[in-house]
Parts: structure tokens; sequence; C-alpha cells
């Protein structure tokens, strides 16, 4: 009878100590890194400027209400966005990336302001394939505005900085814009 209790307890204690077999590895979960191979990369500062088209009106809308009350530019109205970013001010210009992401009408009251959750991803020249990810708030009707640099990826890897928006033109009818950006970014 003792053997048989100890055959049926195998596939228990089994299951007990299999957690320990899962997540054992070969390779380390992390590693310190010392500070000579830390100052192999050297910390880069980057200038960007270009024009954010953001278009809700037309045939080819670049930013779409995905949410909110049914009079648009309320409190909580959501639009998620594909933007063009251009060289130049002009729809015409060369395109250097897209704006993807989303923002919200975030502020109740008299100011208009946006939270701000994009991807700034460019396909022209040496920064094509990188991206910068810009999180928070844009008070709209303000000259200029600064919002974080709170990432990025490709040659904008740990990037970190600010943007500035400064918007050049608005449809009061449509809601488009074309707005200004200058981003400074450090990065490695």
């Amino acid at each position: 009878m003792a053997s048989s209790l100890t055959y049926s307890l195998f596939p228990i204690s089994f299951i007990l100590f299999l957690p320990s077999f899962i997540y054992t590895s070969t390779g380390a979960f992390s590693e310190d890194l010392s500070d000579a191979t830390l100052t192999k990369r050297m910390e880069k500062h980057t200038h960007l400027h270009f024009y954010f088209h953001d278009i809700l009106g037309g045939k080819h809308p670049s930013s779409i209400r995905i949410a909110g009350k049914p009079k648009p530019g309320s409190f909580g109205d959501t639009y998620i966005i594909d933007d063009a970013l251009t060289e130049g001010p002009n729809a015409t210009s060369r395109v250097v990336g897209r704006a993807q992401g989303m923002y919200a009408i975030a502020a109740q009251g008299s100011e208009v302001a946006l939270l701000m959750v994009v991807n700034y991803a460019f396909v022209l020249g040496k920064y094509n394939g990188s991206s910068i990810s810009v999180f928070g708030r844009n008070p709209v009707f303000h000259d200029v505005r600064e919002m974080p640099i709170v990432g990025g990826s490709g040659l904008f890897r740990f990037a970190r900085g600010y943007a500035l928006a400064h918007t050049i033109w608005f449809d009061f009818k449509t809601g488009d814009a074309i707005v200004e950006y200058n981003v400074y970014v450090q990065h490695f």
C-alpha cells in the first residue's frame, strides 16, 4: 500500500516543482553595465523642425473622431490620427514622417487642452524608421506649447526632450490645422 501511495504522489510533487523548471534559463534576466560601456555611447542632441498637418475635413481626413458627445469639440472627444509631417508648411512639401496616435480634449471650462499620445515616425534620410514619442498636455490656443518627449526608437533610442508647437493655420469650420514643431531631443 505504501508503494501505491508513493506512486500516486509522484505526479503531484512533479507539478509542484514544475515552475522552477519553467523559469530557469541559461541567460541572465539583468546585468549591470560598466561606466566604460556607457561612455562608449555618447549622448547626442538633435533639433528637428517640421510641420504637422491635422486634417479633419474633406475626402481624405488624417484625423477621425472615435469617441465623444454628439457635438464635436467637447470635453472627452477623442481622435485617432495619421497626420503628415512635412519639411515646409504647404501640404505639397516633402513628407518627412507621420504623426500616429491619438489626442483627446482633456480640459473642461474655457481653456481647450488636449492630451497628446503620439508617435512621430520618420521616413526620410538617416532618421528613416526611427521615432519619438510625445505624451503630454497641449493647450491649443496658447501661442507656443511645450510637450515632453518620453521615448523613442531607432536612432532616438532612450530619447528624452521636449517639443514646441506653434499653430500657423487653423480653420474654425473644419478643425483642420497646420502646426509648426521645433523638437529638441537627447538620445544615444
